[in-house]
């Protein structure tokens, strides 16, 4: 758990307090679990005051969509980056997009399945979840799209692949399958999927 400022009621600039706050909640949820997860227990762990907590967040469901949202922009930096390494070639872009989400969700512990399984038991958080799933996927046919040159990737086919990624990376995390197993195999099928389309 991050030590309480030495100046607790310290003003900072809105978007450094709502990142001091982000970092505690990640903090909170790792440590309690996500049912643990106010806002008053929030503001009590970052030493602030209730209102505070309440400015940037407004409900427990806008603090899971934001942690939600700061997970999918440090996840969509690790692909951006992962991607402008790798070659253009469809084996090392499925490499840079498989090896990227699992280690994302494996940097985040089992704080993200926390995450996950609560936007899943909300309709409004699952509307998030579905935004950022429906970026993904659009991500996919800009850094995949150029190989299916025979005709267009249907949608369907960077389902299956975000599916694949999300429950291999899951087996990942709970132990149950090995890391470079789950690359390869996802390496596996983006590659069939993608040429398929041929």
């Amino acid at each position: 758990m991050p030590a309480r400022p030495e100046s607790p009621r310290r003003r900072l600039p809105r978007e450094q307090r709502a990142r001091q706050l982000l970092d505690v909640a990640w903090a909170l949820v790792g440590e309690e679990g996500t049912d643990a997860l106010s806002l008053g227990r929030l503001a009590e762990a970052a030493g602030v005051t209730k209102p505070v907590a309440y400015d940037h967040f407004v409900t427990r469901k806008g603090l899971l969509a934001a942690l939600y949202q700061d997970y999918d922009q440090r996840q969509t930096a690790v692909f951006e980056a992962r991607i402008g390494k790798a070659k253009a070639q469809l084996k090392d872009r499925a490499h840079a997009i498989a090896g990227g989400y699992i280690d994302c969700v494996l940097s985040q512990g089992s704080e993200i399945q926390g995450i996950l399984a609560a936007l899943a038991g909300s309709p409004e958080l699952m509307e998030v979840k579905r935004r950022y799933q429906q970026d993904f996927i659009e991500k996919c046919a800009e850094w995949l799209g150029g190989f299916a040159t025979g005709a267009e990737m249907p949608d369907a086919g960077y389902w299956a692949i975000l599916g694949a990624a999300e429950s291999l990376s899951e087996a990942v995390a709970a132990g149950l399958v090995e890391h470079a197993v789950a690359e390869a195999e996802l390496v596996r099928l983006i590659v069939s999927t993608i040429k398929r389309s041929r």
